[in-house]
């Protein structure tokens, strides 16, 4: 089992609730993100990469109800509490694997992730950037709802002392605070820059970061063929 595997499996009962915490702008990182996620069909075909407990696609389903979803995450403990929420929904699968390493074989109208990327190594997102575009339909979309490395050490110590004060005054406990920092040590954060270079050479048209916040960012691109 991998560090991550471990940590989130920890984590899993609680993480929802101590999300809205530790994301300062959590109303507004998961509303753009929500908001751009605009599909051709009525009922879109939706992969979800690192869907942990399904909270993002909690906010999805809100808007295409008739959606098909798929959610794949390491964490079988976190899909589990993912089970647990959509249970009355049967339009979704669930596929418990590490998927940078999953060889996907449906094609998809978006394709989406909240904050599971960064997780990732710069040649291991440049490589799910491509595989996320070969997985599209045509006009498909991609959207990474993610944190990103400050583009200088300056911004870098800005974003983190003023997440690190947000997440001190927001009513957690000290254990479940500690617990946060040391699950961001796995944390490999790339530039926003550098990250919307690699869509673009995955092939990605209206490449865009929709919305920023410090270190949270939303990024956009559209497969155009």
């Amino acid at each position: 089992m991998s560090e991550i595997q471990q940590k989130f499996d920890a984590i899993s009962k609680k993480y929802d609730e101590q999300r809205r915490k530790f994301i300062p702008c959590f109303g507004d990182f998961y509303g753009a993100t929500v908001s751009v996620a605009s599909a051709d069909a009525e009922n879109p075909d939706i992969l979800d990469i690192g869907a942990g407990t399904g909270l993002l696609s909690a906010f999805l389903m809100e808007r295409y109800p008739g959606a098909s979803f798929t959610l794949i995450d390491i964490s079988e403990k976190m899909l589990d509490m993912a089970k647990d929420r959509f249970r009355n929904n049967s339009n979704i699968k669930y596929i418990a694997a590490d998927y940078s390493k999953y060889d996907f074989v449906e094609k998809y109208d978006m394709v989406v992730s909240a904050l599971s990327i960064h997780h990732l190594e710069d040649e291991e997102k440049k490589e799910l950037y491509k595989k996320s575009y070969s997985m599209l339909k045509e006009n498909g979309i991609f959207i990474n709802a993610d944190q990103v490395h400050g583009e200088t050490p300056f911004i870098e110590n800005l974003n983190k002392t003023t997440w690190r004060q947000s997440v001190e005054n927001s009513g957690l406990l000290e254990e479940e605070i500690l617990a946060g920092y040391e699950r961001t040590r796995l944390d490999k954060d790339s530039k926003l820059g550098q990250q919307l270079d690699w869509l673009k050479e995955a092939g990605f048209c209206d490449v865009s970061c929709i919305y920023k916040y410090y270190q949270f960012a939303v990024m956009f691109g559209r497969k155009i063929v």
